[in-house]
């Protein structure tokens, strides 16, 4: 997913993977397993950081090999 800080102010979350400092108008992408994170969802609550779309799968490292052989077609 991507995020973007919203703000006119430096934003940081702590995420207990990692720890991100977004400045006005940066953005971030994160991991599936990050998006569940208890500070970023609260930053997300009180609209610190907003979500700008969900990361493609060229950006997640997905190539289309792997997914055929997720979805068990060849």
């Amino acid at each position: 997913m991507l995020i973007k800080n919203t703000n006119k102010t430096p934003v940081r979350i702590q995420m207990s993977s990692r720890n991100i400092e977004l400045g006005p108008g940066e953005e971030e992408l994160l991991t599936a397993e990050e998006v569940l994170d208890p500070d970023l969802r609260a930053k997300l609550q009180i609209r610190a950081v907003s979500i700008v779309r969900p990361a493609t799968d060229e950006e997640e490292g997905v190539s289309p090999e792997d997914e055929a052989s997720e979805s068990g077609s060849s």
